[in-house]
């Protein structure tokens, strides 16, 4: 936690300095520095890089990409690629691999936003090894520590591998050469991290369209000629710096078979079935069943009838929240998320919603909410579980144990519930034949000839009747 009244007084004092309190040595000095910095930044405007930067940033502001769900706005394509990024993890609703990181919503926003901009087309097989190119750098480089195979504790991994991620797919779909996937990378590298204090607040879905848009801009300026450390990945200063213990390998042919060896492969990710932080989901699922046992006990569960809750968690200090008062913070709790399914025998899209967050009922029920962390259980989303324990006003116990979830890479949803959690979200938004295309375009992507179709789709937006009467089944 932060420390109290350290940022609390940097905000008073930053709101309440005043010019009066300015000293003429201040003054003097100041102006100095304006002079200086203005001066050098005129001479600046001739270097070649300034060159590189304006070149690009006047393309930028000429070129125009689609904004999901929105008919009639467009913006330049890193402006794109940002808030469709932000849109991706807005609710935590996002994929999730392990190593752990959020690898989709990284980089699928940039190639979307890059596909729309001239000079050729972009084909649905051009768009899919992008994607994957993508994806498979992120694998790659969270492999390069065991550290990164924990529950994160200092920085949100998205914002460090998915920066990259993105910058390796928007290269693949630019064409650029070896030189100049490099230095897209190393580029990248310089927009690369955000503190995990940040999570369970509405910053946190920046770091994902932060992640999509500065990896795309990366990839662009290496294009134009702009050049970072051709050895990023290789130092212990470079890439390395995110990592304690950094160990990187290189990107090879697989050596029996000659062909490449995608991480995708052998591991899958966990599609989410509901929209929190992926430790939600073992104790929700948890809390369910210890709920089902104690209703098939008494017939009906009232909150009257639960004295104490005991919940065993993996020890992780970000998704540990007794009472949480913002949707972005019942997210990441444990406590939140276990009481709400056991006061409603669910958890929703709208469990997370500030009317949900505040009733009386489930502030007196996690009142009732003790969190251990057994030794037996590691802060890794590869090897924790969740226990949730009941104990009655009879003295009567009754525990279940999540181990895996239905959504995990070990027990991936069936393609029908994954249409189907699609189909559901997106007709908040768009309309039946906006929902269907995109079912129907990503369905058979690797024939699809040019990917202007799959934006058009996405740009269907329904009618806010429509719109409302699909949000009563999220």
């Amino acid at each position: 936690m932060l420390r109290k009244g350290i940022t609390e007084s940097f905000g008073a004092a930053i709101h309440s300095v005043s010019a009066a309190q300015l000293t003429d040595g201040v003054i003097n000095r100041s102006k100095r520095m304006i002079l200086d910095t203005l001066g050098v930044g005129l001479l600046g405007t001739r270097s070649a890089v300034f060159n590189k930067a304006l070149a690009h940033s006047q393309f930028m502001s000429e070129e125009r990409s689609s904004v999901w769900g929105k008919s009639d706005i467009t913006l330049p394509p890193y402006y794109a690629a940002f808030v469709n990024g932000i849109a991706v993890h807005s609710m935590d609703f996002d994929d999730t691999w392990h190593p752990a990181t959020h690898p989709s919503g990284a980089v699928l926003p940039a190639l979307l936003a890059l596909a729309e901009t001239p000079p050729g087309r972009t084909s649905g097989l051009d768009l899919l090894l992008a994607f994957n190119v993508g994806i498979e750098v992120q694998g790659r480089l969270m492999r390069f520590s065991r550290e990164a195979h924990n529950i994160p504790e200092r920085f949100h991994p998205p914002s460090v591998v998915g920066v990259m991620g993105s910058a390796a797919a928007s290269a693949k779909l630019l064409g650029l050469s070896p030189e100049q996937c490099c230095h897209a990378l190393a580029i990248a590298a310089s927009s690369a991290g955000a503190p995990l204090a940040n999570a369970a607040t509405q910053t946190k879905p920046l770091h994902i369209g932060n992640a999509a848009r500065q990896g795309l801009e990366a990839a662009q300026l290496a294009q134009i000629g702009l050049e970072g450390n051709p050895a990023i990945l290789d130092m212990d200063r470079g890439f390395g710096v995110y990592y304690k213990d950094y160990s990187p390998t290189a990107m090879l042919p697989d050596s029996a078979s000659g062909g490449f060896k995608w991480i995708l492969e052998e591991q899958d990710v966990a599609v989410k079935r509901l929209p929190a932080h992926l430790g939600m989901h073992w104790v929700v699922d948890a809390a369910l069943a210890a709920r089902g046992k104690l209703e098939k006990m008494v017939g009906s569960v009232a909150l009257s009838q639960i004295q104490h809750i005991t919940l065993r968690v993996p020890p992780s200090k970000y998704i540990d929240c007794p009472l949480p008062a913002t949707e972005h913070q019942a997210r990441h709790s444990f406590q939140f998320s276990a009481c709400s399914a056991l006061l409603d025998n669910k958890v929703t899209v709208a469990s997370y919603g500030e009317d949900q967050i505040n009733r009386p009922a489930l502030r007196e029920l996690l009142s009732k909410v003790t969190v251990e962390t057994p030794e037996d259980n590691r802060p890794s989303f590869d090897e924790m579980y969740c226990e949730v324990e009941i104990e009655t006003d009879q003295g009567q116990i009754h525990t279940a144990r999540c181990d895996t979830f239905y959504g995990h890479w070990r027990k991936p949803l069936s393609d029908k519930d994954l249409v189907d959690k699609f189909s559901v979200n997106a007709s908040s938004v768009l309309c039946t034949k906006g929902v269907e295309g995109v079912i129907e375009v990503i369905g058979d992507i690797e024939a699809l000839s040019e990917c202007s179709v799959l934006g058009s789709y996405l740009r269907m937006a329904s009618s806010p009747h429509e719109q409302l009467y699909s949000m009563r089944y999220l």
